[in-house]
This record gives structure tokens, C-alpha cells and sequence, in this order.
């Protein structure tokens, strides 16, 4: 099996269950004009996000790393009358792009973008005792993801859902030695979540246009 043919999959599967978005495809289009890396969530991802979100009936919704607001969108989407998404972004050019992409798919009014490190405004949204959210994507540097699942936790009630992406680093995720610092903030982020009595996790492999990954996934159950 090759990437190439992981690709072909992809592309059959979006084109018999993800019909054309006009404000998706901007968004990709956008981002990719302004020079963002093309580091975003595959179409079929970005649906299986907004469909766990709609299946969790999610009215609050946090994103950590918002890139162009590819994710976002996706998200959104999933949120009833009177729900909201905040979205997390440190570049002040991607948080610009992910503004104009939420815009012109019409979601100005649901979704906030805080520009700034996640980590500074995580602590400012949990000692605003803000609302809990019920579905927190994590997608963003993989050095603090321990920071950002201690942080999400802080933000949750039983029943949240918390997925973290590119948690398989095309396999490297089980070297102990590695010298990538992702590859061993990952690694952290795993013993952490697989340590905390107040989740529930599991973990998948991914192949896909994107490559090799994976996501874990947690559920808030005390």
C-alpha cells in the first residue's frame, strides 16, 4: 500500500460521502494563497468531527489551533440555534485567514478567534469559570498537548469529548529515544491520558491522503 493509493481511497470516499462546499473549498483555497501550511484536517476528518459533535448534541465547542478554519467550519457546522465555538490560534496571519474563511461561510456570529498562546488564553478562559465545553479538538503544537489536555480538563463536565490529532507521527510515536520534541510531547500527552482516572481514551491509526497518523479520543466520565 503506498500513499498514493491511500489517496485514491480518500478521494472515492469524500466523493461519494462529502458532496462540494463552496466555503470549504474557499477555505482551502485561501489558506493556501496566503501561504499556510497544508496541515489541515482531510475533508472525511473534518466530517467525522462535525458528526461527533452533532451526535454529542455539543452547543460549546473549543478548538485549539485554528490554522485557516478549515476544522472550524466543520465544526461550526455541527452547532445548534444559540451554540458557540472558540477557536485558538498564536499566528496573527492564520488567525486573520481563519476570520475571513469563517466569515464567508457565513459563521462570523458563532465563532470567536483569540490570537494569542493557547496556553495563556486556556488559563484566562478557566479562571473566567467560562461555560464548559461539550467537544474540545486539539490540533495545535505537539510539545504542550499534556498543557492543553490539563487545561481542557479544567474547561469540561462529564461528557465532554476531547480529540487530539497527529498522535501516531507515521509510527515514531512508539520511540522512547526520539529526538523529536512532538514526537516526545506526544508521547507525554499519551501517559498523561492514559494515567487520568477522569477520562475514558482510546486511540486510532490513520492512512489517508495526509499519510500515516492517528487521533485519540476521551471521554469526560467523572
Amino acid at each position: 500500500m503506498t500513499l498514493e493509493r491511500w489517496t485514491a481511497v480518500d478521494a472515492y470516499l469524500a466523493g461519494l460521502l462529502i458532496p462540494g462546499d463552496p466555503a470549504l473549498e474557499n477555505a482551502l483555497e485561501s489558506s493556501a494563497a496566503a501561504g499556510l501550511p497544508p496541515i489541515h484536517v482531510p475533508p472525511n476528518q473534518g466530517k467525522f468531527l462535525q458528526l461527533l459533535a452533532r451526535m454529542l448534541g455539543a452547543r460549546n465547542i473549543l478548538e485549539i489551533g485554528s490554522l485557516g478554519g478549515y476544522s472550524t467550519i466543520w465544526l461550526a457546522r455541527a452547532l445548534p440555534p444559540g451554540g458557540r465555538l472558540v477557536t485558538l490560534e498564536l499566528d496573527p496571519k492564520h488567525a486573520e485567514v481563519a476570520r475571513r474563511n469563517v466569515s464567508c461561510a457565513g459563521l462570523a456570529d458563532v465563532v470567536t478567534v483569540h490570537v494569542a498562546p493557547a496556553l495563556e488564553t486556556l488559563h484566562k478562559l478557566a479562571a473566567e469559570k467560562d461555560a464548559p465545553f461539550d467537544f474540545i479538538f486539539i490540533d495545535a503544537d505537539k510539545e504542550s498537548y499534556t498543557e492543553y489536555f490539563s487545561l481542557s480538563l479544567r474547561l469540561s463536565r462529564v461528557g465532554t469529548c476531547i480529540v487530539a490529532d497527529n498522535i501516531v507521527r507515521q509510527g515514531a510515536v512508539i520511540e522512547p529515544d526520539s529526538s523529536d520534541p512532538r514526537v516526545q510531547g506526544v508521547r507525554h500527552f499519551m501517559d498523561a491520558l492514559a494515567s487520568e482516572p477522569r477520562v475514558t481514551a482510546t486511540a486510532m491509526q490513520t492512512v489517508g491522503a495526509k499519510g500515516y497518523d492517528g487521533f485519540a479520543i476521551a471521554l469526560v466520565s467523572a
